[in-house]
């Protein structure tokens, strides 16, 4: 079944230095971008993330120091790479979680105010733990008989996860092909910063996941407790997470 789509959608996949969103930094961008009338176009980047990448990193996705050192920065990748995915929803394997995080801090860190408001993700490994419980590689397997011999290439795990969700959508009936409806399904819970930090409630309040606030509406705690504001923005949150912050701060002293 072939996705129906209002405008393209951006499979990606990174490969990194390490899983910390805020200290590590990726090596690799794999895009393939998906648009309405089927065409697809696909760009794969390596990074060079201007410090040494771990044993245990290279030893996963098989990308080493001699193999990045003369290739560009994100930062000087971060225009080209922004321009492919700029119009698009976003889809990916533990994307949510991990990924989109990842590139939205690298985008901020480049300078280039990275929008995720505007756009809807799929999370395309939320839908198979939600159905099937497995990894990629066994759900490529499952769900197109197909082994993934290039596992953890940024390339063949973006083809992977757009053919693994086109062989969930004919897998199962209550998926309905609207990008809209998979991207509420595949999310655990309704992140406003991606990270997690902070999530919507029912009513559509943004509020806090976690510490001594955790459920509180952050507009409401920085009213009781001005200097919470200063407190995450010094410390070692994702720039994502912080820029929403400063938003509904704003928002707080516009209204």
């Amino acid at each position: 079944m072939e996705l129906k789509l209002k405008r393209p959608i951006c499979f990606f996949d990174l490969e990194t230095t390490g899983v910390n969103v805020v200290t590590d930094r990726i090596v690799e961008v794999g895009v393939l971008k998906i648009f309405p009338n089927g065409n697809k176009e696909s760009k794969t980047w390596l990074v060079n993330p201007e410090r040494p990448i771990p044993p245990e990193s290279t030893a996963i996705h098989g990308i080493s120091d001699e193999k990045v050192a003369n290739e560009p920065t994100f930062k000087e990748l971060a225009h080209r790479v922004h321009d492919m995915i700029k119009d698009s929803d976003l889809g990916g394997y533990n994307s949510n979680k991990f990924d989109i995080p990842m590139i939205a801090e690298e985008f901020l860190r480049a300078g280039i105010d990275f929008d995720l408001s505007k756009r809807r993700a799929v999370d395309v490994q939320n839908i198979f733990h939600k159905k099937e419980q497995r990894t990629l590689s066994a759900a490529y397997k499952f769900y197109c008989g197909k082994d993934l011999t290039d596992a953890h290439t940024a390339e063949a795990d973006t083809l992977a996860t757009y053919e693994i969700l086109k062989a969930q959508l004919d897998r199962y009936d209550d998926l309905e092909n609207d990008i809209e409806m998979l991207a509420d399904f595949s999310n655990r819970f309704r992140a406003v910063d991606f990270a997690g930090f902070i999530i919507l409630n029912e009513d559509d309040v943004a509020c806090f996941s976690f510490g001594k606030y955790r459920n509180r509406p952050v507009a409401e705690v920085f009213d009781e407790n001005p200097g919470y504001y200063g407190w995450m923005q010094n410390a070692d949150f994702p720039l994502y997470t912080k820029k929403v912050l400063t938003e509904i701060k704003l928002s707080k002293l516009q209204s």
